[in-house]
């Protein structure tokens, strides 16, 4: 076997974990992946129990390793980056979960969001925070917590990020990065890069629930286990380098490092982020420290909940046929045949809006009561109309992302990099090219956030420079350019969805104005 050292990076993600075993040059030796499913036991609540992630983890990492052939001595380093985790996992003394963790996806803290609201200065909030106030952010989830389980919330220790808590269990040292601390919202001060204990006190959230060490991305956290060396073919003491929030880790791996890149993350939800040296919340965007360089630079993102997750829905609620068909073609992915047939269909979709509000909704609109619509069907309108129009209206919600973080970026490059899952279809990145008339590039090697997290790995050992990292591991392939004729339909097109949530919003509201049969009923706060 050659001298060379490697090392290896996992992502934990919404629906399943990856991980690649590289060496310094990004070149992959081996990767594996595992799925599994989001816990949804009530509408609009999504939750996930940590052990899912671990497991998954342990099995991601050892498969790689035995794929590889490698001594456990050529592998130098591994890291984590995580889905956005939300409340993060309440953990007892023993460092033990309490509950699931109250995930991105999560809208059930609406009334917490109302008491944040009427009763702190939001102005100061956006000043120290450089967030807004929403469900999705995690320190209202937490507040969730101390109302409606307060029998969690009196043996908690601490709150931590899902790639925080897999890091303990590998190495047994608690730290939080900077990007998953600021992703939480409201207790985190983004000019001091540090817990804002004004805010906490607000809050009524005790400090000691906040993991006193806080680290950058690609800094070590401790050394591997003994007892988890040998089951996973790796040294024991091997370093374990912090990582970070997916959407940044992909960005980064994308070898966005500066100011003017901009990425679109395609999986289950959508985040378009870029870098920037300030924020302004009022604009309706989420920010957080970059994964690399994070005491000057912010990753300032928007996104949509239901991106990829539209998709699924659609496929699995309205195209079985399809999916029949696939199975009986030997195609291992139906969406090839969706796309086939939407293709056929204009751009347009001949009158069919969607909006993709399946979860409430993110940025720029901010609205956990917001749901999903289809508006202008006629009988003419066909399922591929209907798929056609689902990644139409994710593509607005991305156009209506890029639009408000506009105004806050010093500049934006004129093209733009689409990572994720919506990069396998060539479809869905002409449609992405001609409703933001940005030409369209994806990465060859496929695997962002996975690919990310190793090169922090090799960038906090030191097997790669700063100036390496930074123009990433990656290799960008051109996929569309913006077609005029097309470009000019979805001008009107996206007017017109502009129009609709204002419109649509009392109604969303009066349907989700009377609790679901069964559904937990609020406690006073």
């Amino acid at each position: 076997m050659d001298g060379k050292d490697y090392v290896i990076g996992v992502d934990i993600g919404t629906q399943s974990t990856k991980a690649l075993l590289v060496d310094c040059a990004g070149a992959i030796v081996a990767q594996h992946a595992r799925g599994y499913q989001v816990d949804t036991p009530q509408p609009l609540w999504a939750e996930q129990w940590p052990d899912v992630w671990y497991q998954a983890v342990l099995e991601c990492v050892a498969q790689v390793v035995r794929q590889s052939g490698l001594r456990a001595e050529q592998i130098k380093a591994l890291c984590v980056s995580s889905l956005y985790g939300g409340s993060g996992i309440p953990v007892d003394a023993d460092m033990r979960p309490l509950h699931p963790c109250l995930i991105w996806m999560d809208r059930r803290a609406t009334a917490e969001v109302e008491w944040i609201r009427q009763t702190l200065d939001l102005e100061r909030l956006y000043d120290i925070t450089g967030n807004s106030v929403d469900s999705y952010y995690g320190y209202t989830k937490m507040l969730w917590l101390r109302r409606q389980r307060p029998e969690v919330w009196r043996r908690t220790r601490q709150f931590l990020p899902p790639n925080s808590y897999i890091n303990y269990l590998l190495c047994g040292e608690v730290a939080v990065d900077h990007s998953s601390a600021g992703n939480i919202g409201g207790v985190y001060d983004m000019r001091g890069r540090r817990w804002s204990l004004e805010m906490l006190q607000r809050l009524g959230i005790p400090a000691a629930m906040m993991p006193a060490r806080l680290v950058d991305s690609s800094e070590v956290v401790g050394g591997l286990l003994p007892a988890l060396a040998q089951r996973l073919g790796l040294l024991a003491g091997t370093p374990i380098v912090a990582g970070g929030v997916d959407a940044a880790v992909a960005t980064f791996a994308a070898g966005v490092s500066g100011a003017g890149q901009h990425v679109a993350m395609i999986g289950t939800s959508m985040c378009w982020g870029y870098i920037n040296q300030r924020v302004d919340a009022r604009h309706g965007l989420i920010s957080m420290p970059h994964v690399h360089n994070g005491g000057a630079d912010l990753y300032v993102f928007g996104g949509a909940i239901a991106a990829g997750a539209s998709v699924s829905w659609f496929r699995d609620a309205f195209c079985q046929a399809d999916v029949d068909a696939a199975r009986a073609l030997g195609h291992a992915d139906p969406h090839r045949l969706m796309e086939d047939n939407a293709a056929k269909v204009p751009a347009g979709a001949d009158g069919v809006l969607f909006l993709p509000y399946l979860m409430g909704e993110r940025s720029p609109i901010w609205d956990a009561k917001a749901s999903g619509a289809f508006v202008g069907l006629s009988l003419y309108h066909s399922r591929a109309h209907l798929y056609r129009a689902v990644l139409e209206g994710v593509t607005f919600a991305l156009k209506h992302n890029i639009d408000a973080g506009a105004k806050g970026a010093q500049s934006l490059d004129d093209k733009l990099i689409v990572v994720g899952g919506a990069a396998h279809s060539d479809l869905w990145m002409q449609i992405i090219a001609d409703v933001t008339g940005y030409p369209v590039y994806t990465i060859a090697e496929n695997v962002e956030a996975a690919l990310g997290a190793a090169l922090l790995a090799a960038l906090g050992t030191g097997l790669v420079t700063p100036r390496a990292a930074r123009r990433g591991w990656i290799t960008l392939v051109p996929r569309a350019v913006p077609d005029a004729a097309a470009g000019a339909v979805y001008r009107r097109g996206f007017a017109l969805y502009r129009e609709l949530y204002p419109a649509l919003k009392p109604i969303m509201h009066g349907l989700q104005a009377a609790p679901a049969q069964g559904a937990e009923q609020p406690a006073p706060l």
